[in-house]
């Protein structure tokens, strides 16, 4: 008898469990992404290689307007052991479901050396971003195969 009470207490306990996470409201990280919640300011790595040229590593920050515009990327870059200080700006796209695109130009000094499009994922309720380098060009159209990935975290 004291058993069949305990289990009947153990299961009126579970379904209240159950039925209380059910009628919860949904938690900030259930939105959907978007531009507007993509604003802020991020500080970012990325590594990896650029086939036939070395590996390349950078650390820096940029800014997300949230109108679809990077701006005020800085970084220090390292690109097969030459360091260069950069600067970089362009577009970016948000989807709905936590992925996008950015495409940027990158400049040492008023010298640009690469355009880049990287595919998105963001996650931690928009507060980090992962990548990887999808094209990467010179200014003179010349395309160069890379394996870089980027992580960035809001400040």
């Amino acid at each position: 008898m004291k058993h069949k009470i305990v289990r009947t207490v153990f299961v009126a306990l579970f379904a209240a469990a159950l039925f209380a996470s059910m009628a919860s409201p949904a938690h900030a990280w259930d939105r959907p992404c978007s531009l507007a919640r993509s604003a802020g300011s991020y500080g970012f790595t990325d590594s990896g290689t650029v086939i036939g040229v070395g590996p390349r590593t950078a650390v820096g920050v940029f800014t997300l307007d949230g109108a679809g515009n990077l701006q005020n990327g800085v970084a220090t870059s390292s690109l097969n052991g030459s360091v260069a200080q950069e600067t970089f700006s362009g577009t970016y796209t948000v989807n709905p479901d936590c992925t996008g695109t950015i495409s940027v130009k990158i400049y040492a000094g008023s010298t640009e050396l690469f355009a880049v499009t990287l595919n998105l994922a963001f996650d931690q309720d928009m507060r980090q971003i992962r990548g990887i380098f999808t094209s990467v060009t010179e200014p003179n159209g010349t395309a160069l195969t890379s394996v870089v990935g980027l992580e960035a975290k809001r400040q």
